[in-house]
Formats: C-alpha cells, structure tokens, sequence
C-alpha cells in the first residue's frame, strides 16, 4: 500500500512540474518592482529593507528558473504547448523583464548588473520578434483572445532604458524606447476596443486589468532617465498612468470580489511601476502632493504583496497551483 501511495505522489509532482505556468516569473516582476520601489526611496526608509528584498528577490528568480528549466528538459513538448497558446505565450517576456528589473536592483554592483541588463534585452528582443511574429501569422487569434497581458512583451522594451542609460548605450536605449511606447498606443487600441464591446475578461484575467497601467508607468520612469528630466511628454505619460490607477481603484470592490489566482500578481507590478513613477514626479516637481501619494502608494504595494505571498505559499502548500486548466 505504501509504494502504491508513493507511486501516486511521484506522479503527482511529475504533473505538477508538467503544469509549472511561465507565468510563474510575474511573481518576480512583482517582487523586483516592489524591491524598487523601496529603493527610490531613498533616506526616508532604511536601506537595508530594499538590499534584503533585492536577496530574496533574487532567491526566488533563481527557484523559478530551476523549475522552468527542469520543466524545458523533461516536458519540452509542455512547454512547445504554452509558445503556441494565446495567452500564455505574452508570459514568456516575464523572464526577460524579470533580468532587467533586476538589472536595476543590483546597479551597486557594475558587472551583475550589466550581465542581467546584457541577457534580459538580448532575450527580450528575441521575445519580442517571436511573440509579434506569432501574433502576424497567426493561425489560431480571435478578438476574444486580446487581453492586457499583450503589453508584457511591449513592457518589456519600454524597461530597457532604465540601466541602458545607466551604461551609456543611448542610441540602443532609444531603439527599445521606441518599439515599446509605438506599439504600446497599437495595443491598447486593440485591447480596448475588446474590452468596450465584447464580453468582460473570466475572472482569472480580471486581475490583469492592472497591466494597463505599467506601459505609460514604465514609460514615465524610462522617457525621464533618456532626456533627463521632466518635460510634456513625459507628464502626459505620467498623467495616463495616474487617470488609469483611479479608474482601476475606483473598481477596487469588484477586484476584491476576485479569488486568487497566479495571475493576480498582475496587481503587483504596475502598482509597483506608478509608485516609483510617483517617487520621481516628486523629485523633478518637489510638489508635497506627489511626496505625500508616494507614501500612500508604497504602503499599499507592501501589504498588496505580502498578502499576495502569503496566498501563493498556501496555495502551493495546498496543491491548487500547476493544475492542467
């Protein structure tokens, strides 16, 4: 009787590993940005908070990896199945973002992070070209499949100015910049042209609602650091971004009616991204409302992420992720 049960668990954690979602590596996103967002902000937190989440940041890219990779080498053809799925396959860029936030969290230390900044914009831009091909000679799209998670490989791009101006690589740092702020304005056309006039997103897809707000966030962030500074452009990014989390919070209780599921990490980022967006609008303009919003914004990430690893250690303890949809 016990082997029979010990048989039955290997096969479990067989089709568990079979069933690890790419979309596992949005945890980091959410986990890097939160990282940078203590980061920026400088002398009124302690340091060591932002080093100690940059570590165990860290810690968890590196699981994720493991397990994404024993999942390419034992069930490739699973992982050929989430390339060719119309949704999954926007979750592939997470990896190469995920190196890139990183990137920016260990810019104290030169060569990791230029390591991380060289790696996660060579792997974006090959994302980049795959996903967009994928989506040109498609065989297999219709307009219910549009959803907010086709800005992660625009994010993606938008992020690599942040450290590609940091190592001097301008004129690069303008080529990624513009694909992504281009084809961002295409994409969000078409995701809400779905969204105004066919049917509301499932439930497990409400969460990344949220994504709308990282391009324009992201882009904030990027644009300032390419002319350093704040002009107009800049401030209609920023206002966009500020306009769309009012909208999304103003909406707070149908979220809050939502189960958890991996993708509500979705909430994490972007909330992230408008909270370091909000640290710099405060340092070009010194305008207390935006210091005072800052403050807001970062308490919220903290709890909204705590509370978002809290339900994902027990629902791995529980078995509910990694289960065939």
């Amino acid at each position: 009787m016990s082997n029979l049960q010990t048989d039955h668990q290997a096969v479990a954690e067989q089709s568990r590993l079979m069933h690890f979602p790419v979309s596992f590596f949005s945890i980091v996103m959410g986990l890097s940005g939160l990282t940078l967002a203590w980061k920026v902000a400088g002398q009124a937190l302690p340091a060591s908070v932002s080093f100690i989440l940059m570590l165990f940041t860290s810690v968890v890219m590196t699981i994720i990896a493991v397990f994404y990779g024993a999942k390419w080498w034992f069930y490739p053809k699973a992982v050929l199945h989430e390339l060719r799925h119309p949704v999954r396959i926007n979750f592939f860029p997470a990896f190469s973002i995920s190196l890139l936030l990183l990137s920016v969290a260990w810019q104290t230390n030169s060569q990791v992070a230029f390591g991380l900044w060289l790696c996660g914009a060579v792997i974006q831009f090959c994302l980049t070209l795959y996903v967009m091909s994928s989506w040109i000679h498609h065989t297999h799209y219709t307009l219910s499949h549009a959803n907010p998670s086709w800005f992660i490989p625009v994010v993606g791009n938008i992020i690599v100015p942040i450290s590609g101006t940091h190592f001097g690589y301008t004129e690069l740092s303008w080529f990624f910049f513009s694909i992504g702020i281009v084809f961002w304005l295409a994409l969000l056309t078409i995701v809400l042209y779905r969204l105004f006039f066919h049917e509301p997103l499932p439930a497990r897809m409400t969460p990344m609602l949220f994504i709308l707000l990282a391009p324009p966030s992201v882009g904030f962030v990027s644009y300032s650091s390419l002319v350093g500074g704040l002009d107009n452009f800049g401030r209609i990014l920023y206002y966009i971004a500020l306009f769309l989390s009012l909208l999304l919070f103003s909406n707070v209780l149908r979220f809050i009616r939502i189960p958890f599921f991996i993708s509500s990490w979705a909430y994490s980022f972007p909330v992230a991204a408008l909270t370091i967006a909000t640290k710099k609008m405060f340092l070009f303009t010194a305008s207390p409302f935006f210091n005072v919003l800052f403050t807001g914004l970062i308490s919220i990430l903290s709890f909204l992420v705590l509370w978002l690893v809290i339900r994902t250690c027990k629902a791995v303890i529980a078995g509910d992720l990694c289960r065939p949809e």
